[in-house]
C-alpha cells in the first residue's frame, strides 16, 4: 500500500488519485484510507477517539477558573458548614493550606454565594478602613468596595443581583452590582493595623438574602477549624463532575458556546445528569490527566512573550493578562488565563498596578539559576539585595508544585518577609535558605522543603516602588548549594 505524504512533503492527492488509498501517519498513530476515507469503521472510531480526547484537553484548560471556584464553594458549604449568609475566616497557617498560592501572613475573610438558591443578596459594609471586592465565577473582578470603592470607606449597602434579573423597584438606597454569573465570590479585610480593631470592624459586615432584609439572618464568621480540605481543581472524574454541577446553574457567555458544544460531546450538558458511558469516562480521565500536564507546562514554563520581569533572571510575572476581563486585544486570553488560574485564585486590578506605592506586584520562580526545577530534597540560597522596592513590605513564599498551595512542612511556615526579625548583612541585604535541613547559621532565614516534592516561590511587593517598575532593583535567581 502507498503511504500518504503530508502537505509539507507533497501536494495533496487529487480526486481519484491512487494515493488516496494507503496509510497516513499522524501524531496519534497510523490511519488506513480507502478512496480518501477511513478504510474501516474501526479507523473512523480511532479518529473520533482522538477528536474527543483533544476536546477534553481543551475543555480542561478552559474550565480551570470556574472549577476551582466551584470546588472552593463546595468546601465552604459541605466541609466548613458555611451558609450563604456566612463569612469564612482563614486566620491560621493550617486553615490556608487548601488555598491555591495563599498569602502566608494576611488573614482571609471570604464567602461564595449561589444566587440561583438565594436570589439577590445584600452586603452591608460598615464605615471604616476596609478593602473588599466581588468576583464572578470565571474569577473576573466585578466590583471593588470599601476604601478603594464607590463608598470610599464611608460604608454602604450593596445589592447583588443575578444576571438577567430586573433590579427590585424598592432597591433605592442600595448600590447595585450585577455580576455576569449566578455565583459570586466576596472577600473583605479590615485595614486597621490594630488587630482587635480590625476584627471588630470585620464582625460588623453583614451578608444576607434581599428577601430577608426585614429580618436579616445572623452573619457568622466560620472557621475551617483545622479540617483537611482543598480549594484547587480536583483530579480525574471529580474535575468533570464539579464542572457538570456548576454548568447546571451558571449562565453561558457567547464566548463559551463552542466549549459547551465540546462538553456536550463528552456527556456534560445543562439539564442532563452526569452519566458518561465507559468510553466517555476513559476519554475524560485521559483528558484530565493530559490537560493538567499541559497546564503545568503552560504555568511553570511560560512561553508567552515578555513573561520575565528581568530578561536575564528566572523570575516570571504570574499574571500575563493585562486586565481582569481576561481579554487581550481582539481575543480572549485562553492560555494566559489557564496559566494563572492553574496555580492561583482570584484576580484584581490592584495585582497589576502601574502606580508606584499602590497595590501589589507578584513574581514567581519555578527553577534555579540553571533552569532546573526546585527540588525539595536539595538546599538553595536566595540573596535579597538591600532596599527591596516595597513601600509597605515584601515577602517570599514557598508553594508545593503539585498542590500549588502553601508547603505543608513540619515547620508549618512557608514564607519569610521584611516583617520578620531576619538576620541581615552589613549592607542591609538578606540571605534566605531553602532545604530539608536548616543552614549552619540557624533557622531565622530558613524555610523547610520536603524531599521528593518540587516547589516554587512567589515574591510579593506590597506598594511596589519605582525600583520595581524601572527594574533598577534586581533579585538574583535562587541558587542551588553545590
Amino acid at each position: 500500500m502507498n503511504t500518504i505524504k503530508s502537505p509539507a512533503d507533497a501536494d495533496m492527492p487529487a480526486p481519484g488519485d491512487a494515493l488516496a488509498t494507503g496509510t497516513v501517519e499522524l501524531p496519534f498513530g497510523t490511519v488506513e484510507l480507502k478512496g480518501g476515507l477511513p478504510a474501516t469503521l474501526s479507523e473512523t472510531q480511532k479518529l473520533f477517539d482522538q477528536l474527543d480526547f483533544q476536546q477534553a484537553c481543551q475543555a480542561y484548560l478552559w474550565a480551570l477558573p470556574i472549577v476551582a471556584f466551584a470546588q472552593w464553594e463546595y468546601a465552604h458549604s459541605e466541609i466548613f458548614g458555611a451558609r450563604p449568609s456566612d463569612l469564612v475566616l482563614y486566620s491560621s497557617y493550617v486553615d490556608r493550606l487548601g488555598i491555591l498560592t495563599a498569602n502566608a501572613t494576611t488573614p482571609y475573610i471570604m464567602s461564595f454565594t449561589d444566587m440561583s438558591r438565594t436570589g439577590p443578596m445584600v452586603i452591608e459594609l460598615p464605615p471604616g478602613p476596609t478593602a473588599g471586592g466581588l468576583g464572578d465565577f470565571w474569577q473576573r473582578e466585578v466590583a471593588v468596595i470599601g476604601e478603594m470603592g464607590p463608598d470610599a470607606g464611608k460604608g454602604a449597602k450593596y445589592l447583588i443581583v443575578p444576571p438577567g434579573t430586573v433590579v427590585p423597584q424598592d432597591a433605592e438606597g442600595y448600590r447595585v452590582i450585577q455580576p455576569p454569573t449566578v455565583n459570586f465570590f466576596f472577600g473583605v479585610r479590615a485595614l486597621d493595623p490594630d488587630a482587635a480593631k480590625a476584627m471588630a470592624l470585620v464582625e460588623q459586615v453583614r451578608l444576607y438574602p434581599y428577601s430577608q432584609r426585614a429580618q436579616p439572618p445572623e452573619t457568622r464568621l466560620v472557621s475551617p477549624g483545622g479540617k483537611s480540605w482543598y480549594g484547587g481543581q480536583p483530579r480525574g472524574l471529580a474535575y468533570w463532575r464539579r464542572l457538570h454541577e456548576i454548568v447546571q446553574v451558571e449562565t453561558v457567555a457567547e464566548r463559551d458556546r463552542f466549549f459547551m458544544a465540546m462538553l456536550a460531546n463528552l456527556g456534560i450538558e445543562k439539564g442532563k445528569p452526569f452519566q458518561p458511558d465507559a468510553r466517555q469516562q476513559q476519554v475524560l480521565l485521559q483528558g484530565a490527566q493530559a490537560g493538567e500536564l499541559m497546564a503545568k507546562a503552560n504555568t511553570f514554563d511560560k512561553r508567552f512573550a515578555d513573561a520575565r520581569h528581568w530578561p536575564d533572571r528566572r523570575w516570571d510575572y504570574i499574571l500575563v493578562m493585562p486586565d481582569p476581563d481576561q481579554r487581550i486585544g481582539d481575543r480572549d486570553a485562553l492560555l494566559e488565563r489557564a496559566a494563572y488560574f492553574y496555580e492561583a485564585v482570584t484576580y484584581s486590578k490592584a495585582m497589576k498596578t502601574q502606580t508606584p506605592g499602590v497595590g501589589q506586584a507578584y513574581l514567581a520562580a519555578y527553577t534555579d539559576q540553571d533552569g532546573q526545577w526546585l527540588d525539595g530534597g536539595e538546599s538553595y540560597t536566595l540573596h535579597v539585595p538591600a532596599d527591596p522596592p516595597a513601600k509597605l513590605f515584601w515577602s517570599i513564599t514557598v508553594y508545593d508544585s503539585d498542590t500549588r498551595a502553601l508547603i505543608d512542612n513540619a515547620q508549618q511556615r512557608g514564607d519569610r518577609s521584611s516583617r520578620d526579625q531576619l538576620q541581615r548583612n552589613a549592607d542591609g541585604s538578606v540571605d534566605l535558605y531553602y532545604g530539608p535541613t536548616p543552614p549552619a547559621n540557624g533557622e531565622t532565614n530558613w524555610v523547610q522543603t520536603i524531599p521528593g516534592r518540587p516547589w516554587y516561590a512567589y515574591i510579593r511587593f506590597y506598594g511596589p516602588t519605582e525600583g520595581y517598575f524601572d527594574k533598577s532593583w534586581k533579585l538574583p535567581d535562587i541558587e542551588k548549594v553545590k
